[in-house]
C-alpha cells in the first residue's frame, strides 16, 4: 500500500505545469515594452507660454502691437484685423517706422495656431524682432 500511495503521489507532481519559464518570458517581454515605450516620441510643436499670475502691460514704446484675445480675434491699432489682413497691417505699420519690432499679446486661452500665423504673417512682412507677451 505505501508503494502504491507514493506511485501516486509522484504522478500528480508530474501533472502540475511549471509556470517558471513562462513568467520568466512575461518579466522579458515587459522589460522590452518599457524601454522601447520611452523612445517612442509624437511629433509636434512645444510652445511654452509664460506663466504670470497678473497680467502684463506692454510697456515697449514704439513697438508694433498685436493682440489675441480669447476668441483668438486679432487687434491692431485697436481694432479686429482678419488674419490674412495681418500682414499687410504690419507691413504697413513697419514701412513707417522699420526699426519698430513686433510684440504679440496673447491671452492664455487663445490658440497657437492663431499665434504662429500671426509670427508667420510678421515674418513675411519683413519684421524678424518678434517678443510673445501674456495678457
Amino acid at each position: 500500500m505505501r508503494k502504491h500511495i507514493a506511485a501516486l503521489k509522484q504522478e500528480q507532481d508530474d501533472n502540475e505545469i511549471n509556470l517558471t519559464p513562462m513568467l520568466d518570458v512575461v518579466f522579458i517581454m515587459l522589460i522590452f515594452f518599457i524601454v522601447t515605450a520611452t523612445f517612442i516620441r509624437e511629433t509636434g510643436l512645444d510652445v511654452n507660454r509664460p506663466d504670470t499670475p497678473e497680467a502684463q502691460v506692454v510697456q515697449e514704446e514704439g513697438a508694433i502691437l498685436v493682440i489675441i484675445d480669447e476668441t483668438d480675434d486679432i487687434w491692431i491699432d485697436n481694432r479686429i484685423v482678419d488674419p490674412r489682413a495681418v500682414r499687410a497691417n504690419v507691413e504697413r505699420l513697419h514701412a513707417e517706422d522699420p526699426e519698430r519690432p513686433v510684440v504679440v499679446q496673447t491671452a492664455a486661452t487663445s490658440s497657437a495656431e492663431t499665434l504662429v500665423t500671426v509670427m508667420d504673417a510678421s515674418r513675411l512682412a519683413g519684421v524678424f524682432n518678434i517678443s510673445i507677451a501674456t495678457q
